[in-house]
């Protein structure tokens, strides 16, 4: 046969056409970059039969397993992931180790785990409480790394659980100081971005420095957070008095203190988690969530009211305030270099990684253009709020996977600078003036930019996933015990 087939004549095939080259080329290329750079949704490959299945009549690993899934749910959770995704992390995780048939139940503060281990086994049953901490987007991204690797490599529980041990005790990259440097240049940045001049937004970043550790002590001492937010709101509020009254002849809006205050206290409370639980059908959880926002809010609008009426009894001038101001479009430059320079500030302020910073200041360049120019195309803040912040989730899911950044960083800190911190203040000087109604078309006003903003980070995150859908779910079920074929 090997004769004959020698003696066959050899068939010279064509050149191939340029184009067609040109196209594989550029497939081959993209290919290569697209699996060398992915976020972890969508660099789930098809998870690997599991090394080493742990045994499911074996209740200590079951336990164990059931807790790696566990703690690792705790730090997504807590740090404003949805409960879909939160879900989602967690049921992988267990089904990479063999345990697939399971129910998971996520609510504000607390996961709960049951495991079906076959008809002849009882369940396995396990619940954790999520404490939550401060934001720190380097442990976060971490533990990005962390089920990454798992879903690639399916790495031994133990080994596993001591890595995450290491990454949950692992002290902030920057020290705090660093993070109160981030929070004052992110309220001297929307200082600017509202359009104040050098002098407001020095004074909002001499205050945003005191309410930072200010309310790192009430922290230590146990102070609740409401009335945490009701100092800052305080202490924001008072340098704004100081500069009315004493500062007559200086061109400055000292409202724009107050304003920048409120946006920096408003920045990084649940309410793109809470939001995107209300759409995604978890409304236990998206009504604690959005309890706590509004709770939080309360103490920021009492703290400000607060030192307003301190003001009139000391008989000093409150901030005034133009109710119809807008931000328009004469220095778009400017606006987009604040907003930059604020979204990359709170990603500092919340430890975020170096590489997440240029993915942040990005997304909140890209989220102030959007804004600015659908405004200025007729359409109100509302729906340039949303505009933007759909930009925002679709570019965070697709930047993520070039800097291998959780999409819920660059989410965060792009929406930062379109806080409605000056709506707030708007409506609370209203009402402190009588004017009732103003006041409440002001504060819903704010609360319906704030829901715009998560609705919209929503559909950009759903979008990017579209785009490159990871199918985890078909992809996870499949993992089943290893089938050893008999030789015949």
């Amino acid at each position: 046969m090997s004769d004959e087939v020698m003696t066959q004549p050899i068939q010279v095939l064509p050149p191939p056409d340029p184009h067609t080259r040109l196209r594989h080329w550029a497939g081959r290329v993209v290919g290569r970059l697209v699996a060398e750079r992915q976020a972890t949704v969508d660099a789930v490959v098809p998870a690997p039969t599991p090394l080493q299945p742990i045994d499911l009549t074996d209740d200590a690993r079951v336990t164990q397993v059931l807790d790696l899934a566990e703690r690792v749910g705790d730090v997504v959770l807590a740090s404003g992931t949805s409960v879909m995704d939160t879900t989602t992390q967690v049921e992988f995780i267990a089904s990479t180790y063999g345990l697939s048939q399971i129910d998971i139940d996520v609510t504000y503060n607390a996961i709960r785990i049951s495991a079906d281990r076959g008809p002849s086994l009882p369940p396995a049953s396990t619940m954790r409480v999520v404490n939550y901490r401060s934001l720190d987007f380097t442990r976060l991204a971490a533990v990005d790394r962390l089920t990454r690797r798992i879903r690639r490599e399916v790495v031994p529980p133990e080994e596993a659980h001591a890595y995450l041990d290491r990454i949950c005790c692992a002290p902030h990259p920057y020290s705090r100081w660093v993070a109160t440097l981030g929070w004052s240049l992110m309220a001297a940045a929307i200082a600017v971005l509202l359009g104040g001049g050098t002098l407001v937004a020095s004074v909002s970043f001499v205050a945003t420095a005191l309410i930072d550790r200010t309310n790192r002590v009430f922290n230590r001492l146990g102070l609740p957070f409401f009335f945490q937010a009701m100092a800052g709101g305080a202490i924001a509020t008072a340098p704004a008095i100081l500069l009315a009254t004493f500062a007559g002849r200086i061109e400055a809006n000292p409202s724009l203190i107050v304003a920048a205050g409120i946006t920096v206290l408003l920045s990084g409370l649940q309410l793109v988690g809470s939001v995107e639980d209300a759409i995604t059908g978890a409304p236990i959880t998206a009504a604690a969530r959005m309890l706590e926002v509004m709770m939080m809010t309360g103490g920021i609008i009492a703290g400000v009211a607060l030192a307003l009426r301190v003001a009139e009894m000391a008989h000093a001038v409150s901030p005034t305030i133009d109710m119809y101001s807008s931000t328009g479009i004469s220095n778009l430059a400017m606006q987009v270099l604040a907003g930059a320079i604020a979204a990359l500030a709170f990603a500092l302020a919340c430890y975020a990684e170096r590489r997440a910073l240029a993915a942040a200041g990005l997304s909140g360049a890209a989220a102030t253009v959007c804004y600015v120019l659908a405004e200025a195309a007729g359409f109100g803040p509302v729906v340039s709020s949303g505009f933007a912040a759909t930009v925002v989730g679709l570019a965070g899911g697709l930047m993520a996977r070039r800097s291998l950044t959780p999409p819920l960083v660059v989410a965060m800190a792009g929406i930062t600078p379109l806080l409605p911190g000056l709506k707030v203040y708007r409506g609370l000087s209203a009402l402190l003036n009588d004017q009732l109604l103003m006041g409440l078309s002001q504060l819903l006003a704010s609360f319906a930019v704030g829901c715009a903003l998560a609705a919209g980070v929503t559909l950009g995150e759903w979008i990017a996933r579209f785009l490159r859908q990871p199918r985890i779910l078909k992809r996870f079920r499949g993992i089943r015990r290893p089938v050893i074929a008999s030789n015949r």
